[in-house]
C-alpha cells in the first residue's frame, strides 16, 4: 500500500505532460485555422487578378476617332438623306491590334441606331492613310479611313437626325460615335 502512495504523492511531471499536450493542440488548431484564411485570401486575390486582366484586355484594344466625321448626302431615290459617313480610326496607345477586314471576313461589326431603328450590321469599306504594313490590321501608329454606308430607307437619316454608329471589335471596348445630321443637308458635310 505503501508504494501505491508514493506513486501518487508527485504528480507534477504528470501536470506539466497534460499542459503541453494542450498547448501542442491549440498550436495544431491554430495553424490549421491560419492555412484555412491564407488559402481562401490566395484564392480571392487570384480572382481579383483575374478580373482586372479581363479588364485590361477589353480596354487594351480600344480605338478612337482621328479627326472629323464626314457624311455624304445620297444621289436620285436616296436624295435628302445620308448615303454614307466617313471617319478615322487609331489604336488608343498601347492597344491590340484590330482586324478591319471589310466583306465576308470581316471581324469588326458596325451597327446604326436612332430613336426609330437599330441596324446591326452595316456595309463599310476600309483603307489606310500615311504609314502602314500592308496588312489590313489597325496597329499602333496606324490611321484608317472607314467609309460606311448607311441604312437605305429614305426615312433613316434625313436633315437633323441624331444617330449613333457603334464600331464594334471582336474584343476590346466599342467606339459610340454619336451624331447629328445638319438642318439642311449638302453633298459633303461635317457631322457634330
Amino acid at each position: 500500500m505503501m508504494n501505491l502512495r508514493k506513486l501518487h504523492q508527485n504528480e507534477q511531471g504528470q501536470t506539466a505532460l497534460e499542459a503541453a499536450i494542450i498547448l501542442i493542440a491549440f498550436v495544431v488548431v491554430a495553424s490549421i485555422f491560419a492555412f484555412a484564411i491564407l488559402s481562401a485570401g490566395t484564392a480571392s486575390t487570384e480572382r481579383g487578378e483575374e478580373a482586372i486582366y479581363s479588364g485590361l484586355e477589353s480596354v487594351q484594344s480600344s480605338m478612337a476617332i482621328r479627326g472629323a466625321v464626314i457624311a455624304a448626302e445620297g444621289t436620285g431615290a436616296a436624295a435628302d438623306t445620308v448615303a454614307t459617313v466617313t471617319f478615322t480610326l487609331a489604336l488608343v496607345t498601347g492597344g491590340e491590334p484590330v482586324d478591319l477586314t471589310a466583306g465576308a471576313g470581316q471581324r469588326v461589326i458596325i451597327s446604326y441606331r436612332d430613336e426609330d431603328s437599330f441596324v446591326n450590321s452595316l456595309t463599310f469599306a476600309t483603307s489606310f492613310i500615311g504609314q502602314n504594313d500592308t496588312d489590313s490590321l489597325l496597329e499602333d501608329g496606324e490611321l484608317a479611313q472607314l467609309v460606311v454606308t448607311m441604312p437605305v430607307d429614305p426615312d433613316e437619316l434625313a436633315a437633323d437626325t441624331q444617330f449613333t454608329l457603334e464600331v464594334k471589335p471582336p474584343s476590346g471596348a466599342v467606339l459610340n460615335i454619336t451624331r447629328t445630321t445638319p438642318a439642311a443637308l449638302e453633298a459633303i458635310m461635317e457631322l457634330r
